[in-house]
C-alpha cells in the first residue's frame, strides 16, 4: 500500500464507520459509500467495500431514521452516471412546490421553480438497497458487512476492522475512500495532519419524527408538495412516501422539546400551533408517538483538504455534514463521486494529481452549500411567513422568465443546475444587490412622481396658499 498513483486492477478500498451514539442512525449502510463503489468498480478498480452495519436487504427489521430524502439534480446526474437514475426516480414522488400552512389552517403554495421543475422525495432504505445492489452487480467489487473500523495507518495503508464475530481484521488498500459519516473515523486521522483544518457546529434545535397515516386509503395531504408549518423559531414539515404516509418531522429548540413531558402538553403544543395536523396524525398517536424516541441532534461539519497524499479521501457527510433544510446533503454527496471521476478522466487516473485537485474544487463549494443549509432553516421557518418573502420569490421568478440567463434564482442553480454551490452563492449576493437597488430606484421614482403631481394641484400663488392654511387653523380653533 501507500504511494504511488493507483491504476486499474489496484485495490480501492472504501471504509464506513460505526454509527454515531448521539444520532440515530440511518437505516443500515451508506449511501455514498454504496455509489462510490459503482464508480470506482465501473472504471475498472478493485473494490472493497467495507460497512460496520448489516446488509439491510438481509435485515429482518431495519431501524433508524424514516425522514425521507429529496432527489434533486446534482444527485440524478449521479445516478444517471451508472444507469440507476430512472430506476431510483420511478420511486420518488415528485414535489413541485412547498405548502405553507398558516395557523389559521390556510394553505399557500410556493413554488420551487418552473412548471417542469420539482425534487422527489425518496425512501432512504429502498435508495441504499438499489445502491447496494447496483455496486454488487459488479465482479470487481465485494461488500463486506459488519466490519467495524477501529484504526488505520496511514503510512502502510493497513486498516483494522472489528469483525462480525467480535474478531479483528486486517486490511491494506492501496487507496482509501472515507464516506463514514458525520462521526467519521477515516477522518480522525486527518486530524493529526498538520494545516488540516477542521469544525464542527450544532445548532440549538433538535429534530423529532412523527408519521400521518392514510385517510381512507389516500394522502391525507395533496401529495405533490413539501408540507411546512412555519412558527418563526420552529416548524413542521411532511413528506409524501409511496404507502400514502406522510413523514412528519417537527424541528424545534431542546429547550423547547425539555418543557414537554406529558402527553397533554404534547397535545396542548400541535393544537396551538398546528391544529390542522391534529386531526390528521391523531390525538392518541401523537401522545404516544413524541416519546417513542428522544429529539436527535444536529451538527454541521467543514474541514480542508479532503485527501491525505495520493492515499485517501473524504466524501459525503465525512468531508461535510450539513443540517438538511437545504435537501443538498444526499446531493451534494452523490456529487462528490461524479466530481472526482470528472477530475479522473481528466488527469487520465492519476490520484497523485485528482486528489489536490479535488480538494482545491471541492472545499469552497462544500463549505458554501453547508452555509446555506444553514441559512435556508431561518427561511423554512420564519422568512416564509413574510409578505416581502413571497413578493420577492414572484418577483426573481418573474425576472427569470424574462432573463434566463442573467436573473437565475438561488434555489433553481442549487437544486435544478450543477452550477457549483460557491458560485452560486456569489451569484445570489450580486443578484440580490441588482434587484434592490431596482426597487429602490423605483421607489424613488414613484416618490418624486407622486410629490410632482401633488404640487401641480396645490394653489400656484404663495399669497393664496397662505391663506388657504391660515383659514384651516381658524376653522380648528373653533372646536
Amino acid at each position: 500500500g501507500g504511494g504511488g498513483g493507483a491504476h486499474p486492477g489496484q485495490d480501492a478500498s472504501l471504509s464506513f464507520g460505526s454509527p454515531s451514539r448521539t444520532q440515530t442512525p440511518d437505516p443500515p449502510n451508506n449511501r455514498v459509500g454504496a455509489l462510490n463503489a459503482s464508480f470506482f468498480a465501473k472504471r475498472g478498480f478493485q473494490v472493497q467495500l467495507y460497512e460496520s452495519r448489516e446488509d439491510i436487504r438481509k435485515a429482518k427489521i431495519v431501524r433508524g431514521r424514516s425522514i425521507n430524502l429529496a432527489l434533486s439534480h446534482r444527485g440524478r446526474e449521479a445516478l444517471k452516471h451508472i444507469g440507476m437514475e430512472e430506476k431510483i426516480v420511478s420511486k420518488g414522488i415528485p414535489m413541485k412546490a412547498r405548502m405553507i400552512h398558516s395557523l389559521s389552517g390556510k394553505r399557500s403554495p410556493i413554488p420551487y421553480g418552473k412548471k417542469d421543475q420539482y425534487i422527489l422525495s425518496v425512501d432512504r432504505a429502498n435508495l441504499n438497497k438499489e445502491l447496494l445492489t447496483a455496486a454488487e452487480r459488479y465482479p470487481n467489487a465485494t461488500l463486506n458487512f459488519g466490519h467495524k473500523l477501529l484504526a488505520w495507518t496511514i503510512d502502510c495503508g493497513t486498516m483494522t476492522f472489528q469483525g462480525p464475530g467480535g474478531e479483528e481484521v486486517q486490511v491494506n488498500a492501496d487507496f482509501v475512500v472515507g464516506c463514514d459519516g458525520a462521526f467519521s473515523v477515516v477522518r480522525r486521522q486527518f486530524l493529526r495532519q498538520s494545516r488540516f483544518n477542521y469544525s464542527q457546529t450544532y445548532i440549538p434545535h433538535g429534530y423529532m419524527e412523527l408519521t400521518m397515516p392514510p385517510l381512507d386509503g389516500q394522502f391525507a395531504l395533496a401529495p405533490n408538495f413539501l408540507h411546512i408549518w412555519p412558527r418563526n423559531t420552529f416548524m413542521m414539515i411532511a413528506l409524501p412516501n409511496l404507502d400514502k404516509t406522510f413523514t412528519c418531522t417537527l424541528f424545534m429548540p431542546f429547550d423547547e422539546f425539555d418543557k414537554i413531558t406529558t402527553g397533554e402538553q404534547v397535545l396542548d403544543l400541535f393544537q396551538t400551533y398546528f391544529p390542522d395536523a391534529v386531526p390528521l396524525i391523531g390525538a392518541d398517536a401523537l401522545k404516544r408517538d413524541y416519546f417513542r424516541l428522544p429529539a436527535q441532534a444536529m451538527v454541521s461539519v467543514k474541514c480542508s483538504p479532503y485527501h491525505i497524499g495520493d492515499s485517501c479521501v473524504l466524501m459525503g457527510d465525512a468531508a461535510h455534514a450539513m443540517v438538511p433544510f437545504y435537501g443538498q446533503g444526499m446531493n451534494a454527496g452523490f456529487e462528490d463521486c461524479l466530481v472526482f471521476d470528472e477530475l479522473m478522466d481528466q488527469l487520465n487516473d492519476d490520484f497523485g494529481a485528482v486528489l489536490p485537485e479535488f480538494s482545491r474544487v471541492r472545499v469552497p463549494d462544500a463549505q458554501a452549500i453547508v452555509d446555506l443549509a444553514m441559512y435556508n432553516y431561518i427561511e423554512m421557518r420564519a422568512h416564509v411567513n413574510s409578505r416581502w418573502f413571497r413578493f420577492r420569490k414572484h418577483l426573481d421568478n418573474f425576472l427569470h422568465f424574462l432573463m434566463p440567463t442573467t436573473m437565475i434564482p438561488l434555489y433553481t442553480m442549487v437544486t435544478f443546475t450543477r452550477t457549483r454551490y460557491h458560485e452560486a452563492l456569489k451569484r445570489w449576493h450580486w443578484q440580490n444587490k441588482v434587484i434592490n437597488r431596482g426597487i429602490f430606484l423605483c421607489c424613488v421614482t414613484l416618490a418624486i412622481g407622486g410629490t410632482s403631481t401633488v404640487i401641480k394641484h396645490l394653489p400656484q400663488h404663495p399669497s393664496v396658499l397662505l391663506e388657504h392654511l391660515r383659514s384651516r387653523v381658524l376653522a380648528l380653533k373653533k372646536f
